[in-house]
């Protein structure tokens, strides 16, 4: 059974919900899901996932949440090699933002692949500006990457 840790990076809930819901897209799928909400980097080693999906929203300009900070300094700083291992990214930003726009998931996208990981598909970003439900947009998307 393939593992798929769910990483997330959330303000105001809108990532955790989509994370909440997709966790239940990849169960009945029949992949064996580790939720992370406040994500430790000893935690999902530990899980040893097949698959790291980061689920995150986008603040200030372009800045990483406060939950999933730490998570992603500890990652750059200890640099455990994703090589065999696949992830995804599904980013919640704003165009409004400009250059800013899903900054987030752009710094974790660039950053799993310098692990060595492999991207099952390009990030999909998802923008508030034109939807106010990302889950109308990240729901398929999930159903069609896994």
């Amino acid at each position: 059974m393939k593992k798929v840790a769910l990483i997330v990076g959330t303000v105001y809930g809108g990532a955790q919900f989509v994370a909440e819901e997709a966790e239940q897209i990849l169960q009945r799928k029949g992949y064996l899901t580790q939720l992370n909400l406040e994500p430790k980097l000893n935690d999902v080693l530990a899980f040893a996932p097949d698959i790291w999906l980061v689920i995150t929203s986008t603040t200030g300009q372009g800045d990483i949440p406060d939950n999933l900070l730490p998570f992603f300094v500890d990652v750059k700083d200890r640099f455990p090699l994703l090589t065999g291992k696949k992830y995804a990214v599904i980013c919640l930003g704003d165009s409004g933002y400009g250059d800013t726009f899903c900054g987030a998931g752009k710094q974790f996208s660039g950053l799993l692949a310098e692990l060595q990981g492999t991207a099952l598909a390009p990030a999909l970003e998802i923008d508030a500006g034109e939807t106010l439900q990302a889950e109308d947009l990240a729901l398929p998307w999930i159903e069609q990457q896994f």
